[in-house]
């Protein structure tokens, strides 16, 4: 009888550590996924606050190349080593409302003089006009007779869909009627995008189709 019982402890201190092994390897599976869950959550957090903008266009301002409802990725690290360039598509906050981010299109350079003339740009004394191919449609309104000193450190923006959009031509107007400008002088500061508040260049959209946005 003695010997009987003995085996069966031994069989059930058997079955036991076997159930403990189970136990322990589907634990460290666990804490393998999440470590990995965590691992892929910190460098998603950094991807975004460090290296991309993601962001939805909600307007129509940047038609043709981005549509409203385009999904697209901006590169923070565009402008480390380098400044934006003329033509550049960017991200960047609203001068008037920071906590809003804009997208439009590089086209004055710091201490450039950029003149509108019968829908037409003309950057310092040129008398030729900038090509803009990018252009959607004939531009009709609000399309004479502006001038912008652009002050060293910032930038002249401008969308492509000059018919609708709200870009630098009106927003020393919203300035001011908003309250955030006391004059007229002061809301001239409102006009342009200090290199500080240009928060990446748009790259790539990839929704709802692919398109490289580095040459338009």
């Amino acid at each position: 009888m003695e010997e009987k019982e003995y085996v069966q402890t031994a069989q059930d201190e058997t079955a036991e550590e076997g159930t403990d092994k189970k136990k322990h390897s589907l634990l460290r599976e666990l804490l393998s996924f999440v470590e990995i869950f965590i691992a892929a959550f910190i460098l998603a957090q950094l991807m975004t606050h460090f290296v991309l903008i993601n962001a939805e266009v909600p307007s129509e301002s940047m038609e043709n190349i981005i549509e409203p409802g385009d999904r697209l990725f901006g590169l923070r690290l565009a402008y480390a080593f380098e400044d934006p360039q003329r033509f550049d598509v960017v991200i960047f906050r609203y001068p008037v409302d920071e906590s809003q981010n804009f997208i439009k299109r590089v086209i004055g350079l710091p201490g450039e003089t950029v003149s509108i003339r019968e829908g037409k740009v003309y950057i310092n004394d040129s008398d030729t006009p900038l090509e803009e191919p990018y252009l959607p449609e004939a531009w009709t309104d609000d399309n004479d007779g502006y001038v912008f000193e652009v002050p060293e450190g910032h930038y002249l923006m401008l969308g492509d869909n000059r018919n609708i959009s709200l870009d630098a031509r009106f927003w020393a107007q919203k300035a001011l009627s908003g309250g955030i400008a006391k004059d007229e002088d002061e809301a001239q500061e409102y006009t342009y995008v200090d290199e500080e508040q240009i928060l990446g260049r748009a790259v790539l959209k990839y929704y709802p189709h692919f398109k490289s946005l580095l040459s338009y």
